[in-house]
């Protein structure tokens, strides 16, 4: 993206965490939004499903987490883990068969979600250490002080396409343009922690539900609108967030694919751009080892 930024000035911190398991309890099922119980895995753990790239909806899923779920044991380290873990950072296992590989941060959710090859995910398991190159909070466009820019790598923001037009906008590239109404579960969160689930994905659930959002993939740059992320969640109209989908299928109602927040601002701040091809995958560098095809 081509656009000034005090990218030079922010700090790199290395932070701790490790692979966290699934849990549940002995109740078992959740119901959906036709009331319909279920049990179905998700969240926690290594998920061998939902790479950059593919497809977010359409799994047996509530919650998708994909690629590893990491976060601290201690209360205090692990708001330091979600707060500062940036979309694009990248991660590096540090115990267990996959030590010495890395993935890369996608976003936050009950976890910090890290996407990886399939060998690396393989050979990781639940309780491996990783060490998070965290960088990019603080990170802000000289040329735009109404855009407030989150959980952002510098070096993506340099991949994407736009940056800043002649006529003093910032021009940003997003796959799909999600209504006011899908904004689910998230609300009033600070948009440094977890993401924003988006409702009106459900698929394969009554129709009248949907939003058209059934074909978002992992990774996929959105806008939400008349939602600013600023200081929290909330709605606010004239107000739009670009955020990136982080998490995928979700069973329970109110709850939906989710995207970690990246930009928000007035709506008059940005030129959005419709591009089919806007997805994390095409963003983040490939010695990564992050998978990025595009599922047909």
């Amino acid at each position: 993206m081509k656009v000034e930024s005090n990218a030079g000035r922010l700090v790199t911190q290395l932070l701790a965490g490790e692979v966290w398991p699934a849990t549940a309890d002995r109740h078992a099922y959740r119901v959906d939004a036709d009331g319909g119980p279920f049990v179905l895995p998700g969240m926690g753990g290594v998920t061998l499903a939902g790479h950059l790239g593919e497809p977010a909806t359409g799994w047996a899923s509530d919650h998708l987490e994909p690629g590893l779920s990491v976060r601290h044991a201690d209360p205090g380290a692990n708001y330091a883990l979600q707060n500062l873990t940036c979309v694009g950072n990248e991660v590096t296992l540090v115990s267990g068969a996959s030590a010495g590989e890395s993935g890369v941060a996608i976003g936050q959710h009950a976890y910090v979600l890290v996407d990886a090859a399939d060998d690396v995910l393989e050979g990781a398991t639940v309780g491996d250490r990783v060490t998070v190159r965290a960088h990019g909070q603080g990170l802000a466009l000289k040329a735009h002080p109404q855009v407030r820019v989150k959980n952002l790598d510098p070096a993506v923001l340099d991949a994407m396409p736009g940056g800043t037009r002649p006529d003093g906008r910032l021009e940003v590239h997003v796959a799909v343009d999600v209504p006011a109404d899908a904004a689910g579960a998230g609300g009033g969160m600070a948009s440094e922690f977890a993401n924003t689930d988006l409702m009106g994905a459900y698929a394969g659930l009554d129709a009248s539900l949907s939003l058209g959002l059934e074909g978002l993939r992992i990774g996929d740059l959105v806008v939400m609108r008349d939602t600013d992320h600023s200081w929290g969640r909330g709605y606010r109209p004239g107000w739009l967030t670009v955020g990136t989908i982080s998490t995928g299928q979700c069973a329970l109602f109110g709850h939906g694919p989710g995207p970690t927040t990246l930009f928000s601002g007035p709506a008059e701040a940005f030129h959005v751009v419709i591009d089919a091809d806007a997805n994390l995958s095409a963003y983040v560098g490939e010695s990564r080892r992050v998978r990025t095809e595009v599922l047909a």
